[in-house]
């Protein structure tokens, strides 16, 4: 069995959801009080497929412009990342640009998955598909998932998604 080390940027805008998503997915639960990440968090989840094996290191990175500035290192040796955005907001394509631009530092071809957050929110949902599948073909990010830390939705596949990519890339 082949094993593999990834660091995976988990980005977006303060209030997508990002570390909600990574406490279920590293945790297994949802804390409704979670409050806003400064700087950066830090978190490690093992994954086996059928024939390999990865540890993910996932950094959680503070969506608030005021720590964008302690960003830049942080992102040095990423494999991949996430890129969240809340549901219930269409996102400004500038902060997409510039979480792109961010993650995309020292690689420009550093594999993204977009995630949609909160899709548990189902009346209050403002972004359809369509225009999500726009920004990821506009961004050449690899998928789109629709995820909900709190109903549990579809939490592990963009880090299943975004792991097999990483593994098809790195066995050549």
């Amino acid at each position: 069995m082949r094993n593999f080390l990834f660091k995976i940027l988990v980005t977006g805008e303060g209030g997508a959801g990002k570390t909600s998503l990574l406490r279920r997915y590293v945790d297994g639960f949802f804390d409704e009080s979670t409050i806003m990440t400064i700087g950066v968090e830090f978190f490690i989840k093992e994954v086996v497929f059928d024939d390999f094996h990865c540890s993910l290191q996932l950094w959680d990175l503070g969506g608030q412009k005021r720590f964008r500035y302690l960003l830049e290192s942080y992102v040095m040796g990423a494999r991949g990342a996430l890129l969240l955005f809340d549901m219930t907001k269409m996102p400004k394509i500038g902060d997409i640009l510039e979480w792109v631009n961010i993650a995309r530092l020292h690689d420009i071809n550093l594999p993204i998955v977009l995630v949609g957050a909160k899709n548990d929110l189902e009346d209050f949902i403002a972004v359809d598909d369509e225009s999500a599948l726009h920004i990821k073909n506009a961004f050449n990010m690899i998928d789109y998932v629709k995820t909900s830390a709190k109903s549990g939705y579809n939490v592990e596949e963009p880090f299943v998604v975004l792991a097999r990519k990483l593994v098809n890339i790195s066995k050549y």
